[in-house]
C-alpha cells in the first residue's frame, strides 16, 4: 500500500465521511486507483457528493462541464493535485 501526503490523507477523510464509506477507512484508499469503476465502487452520484463536499472544504467549484474531469477525478492523488492548486481556504 502506497503512503499517502498529508493532502491525500485529508482528502481521503474527506471521502470517507462525505460519502459514508462503510468498511473503509483513509489509509484503504490508494492513491493511485481509480475513484470510479473501482474496488470503491462510487458512482456518478457520489462524484456530485465529492464536488459539493470538495466546494464546502476548500473554497472553490469542481465544474461538471470541465473537460479535464476525467482526469481531475481519475485517481486520489490526482484529485487532491488538483485541489491544492486551486483551493482557496
Amino acid at each position: 500500500m502506497a503512503q499517502l501526503s498529508p493532502a491525500e490523507r485529508e482528502l481521503a477523510e474527506l471521502l470517507v465521511d462525505s460519502l459514508n464509506l462503510e468498511g473503509v477507512g483513509p489509509d484503504q484508499i490508494e492513491p493511485e486507483a481509480p475513484l470510479f469503476g473501482g474496488d470503491l465502487g462510487l458512482d456518478s452520484i457520489d462524484a456530485l457528493e465529492i464536488a459539493l463536499a470538495v466546494s464546502k472544504r476548500y473554497g472553490f467549484q469542481l465544474r461538471s462541464d470541465n473537460d479535464e474531469n476525467k482526469r481531475i477525478f481519475s485517481s486520489l492523488r490526482a484529485l487532491s493535485a488538483h485541489i491544492e492548486q486551486n483551493r482557496v481556504n
